[in-house]
């Protein structure tokens, strides 16, 4: 299965990210324009992990975010669905433990990490707010709940030189560099898709987190979300 579609059932996008695991980084890197890097730096910031802090990185993927949350100091999990990514991960050496998981019934008992950061993975998951849901239970009271997502361009004009980028030249790209082009066809359209900075941010409150707040990056092509576990201590 190369692509998989806006209903995202699991078997499918699982089987694409599989079948572009060893150029997924690369293409990710190209729908950010570049930006990739710098937006993973600003994560951690959100995630602003104490040293030897327990952190869940799910849709981990081949642990790109992972390793920048452990060189930050943090003991890292990173949890994921395609094992075609996991295992390119473990290939390029990634400092992390990788551990199988659907994110709508995470494999850890309640309280068990100071912090869950999910870093373009969200909007790939079929409920999104059960994964959500879950990440918050996982998270001690007092602990951050981290989203970094494609979101919405916040100038019109902008978002529209973007989409049409996303639908055409992204894919043509693909072309170029991935054995499995089709699958960029869904990345693009996905990215389209996906709920507007405010809409993401009525889901982490929906879901009982406090002190919800988002900042966008590059002109909202990103838009980092966070938000607080209740009780405990900041």
């Amino acid at each position: 299965m190369s692509r998989a579609d806006l209903d995202k059932q699991p078997f499918d996008v699982a089987g694409m990210f599989d079948s572009i695991a060893r150029r997924y980084d690369l293409m990710n890197d190209v729908a950010a324009l570049g930006q990739v890097k710098r937006w993973r730096h600003l994560m951690v910031d959100a995630v602003n992990p104490g040293h030897g802090a327990h952190v869940l990185d799910l849709a981990g993927g081949t642990g790109t975010s992972a390793t920048a949350l452990a060189r930050a100091g943090a003991r890292v999990v990173a949890a994921d669905f395609s094992f075609g990514m996991m295992s390119e991960g473990r290939r390029r050496g990634a400092p992390v433990p990788f551990v199988g998981a659907d994110a709508h019934r995470l494999p850890f008992a309640d309280d068990t990490f100071d912090a869950a950061v999910i870093s373009f993975g969200l909007r790939n998951v079929q409920d999104p707010v059960r994964a959500l849901t879950e990440m918050r239970r996982v998270v001690r009271p007092g602990g951050r709940v981290v989203v970094c997502e494609f979101s919405t361009p916040t100038s019109t004009l902008f978002r529209a030189i973007y989409e049409r980028y996303l639908l055409r030249a992204l894919p043509a790209v693909a072309k170029q560099l991935a054995s499995s082009a089709d699958a960029y066809d869904y990345l693009a359209e996905s990215i389209i898709a996906w709920p507007d900075q405010r809409g993401l941010a009525a889901w982490l409150r929906h879901i009982g987190l406090e002190q919800v707040e988002h900042r966008n990056l590059t002109g909202g092509i990103v838009a980092l979300h966070r938000g607080r576990v209740p009780g405990g201590t900041a």
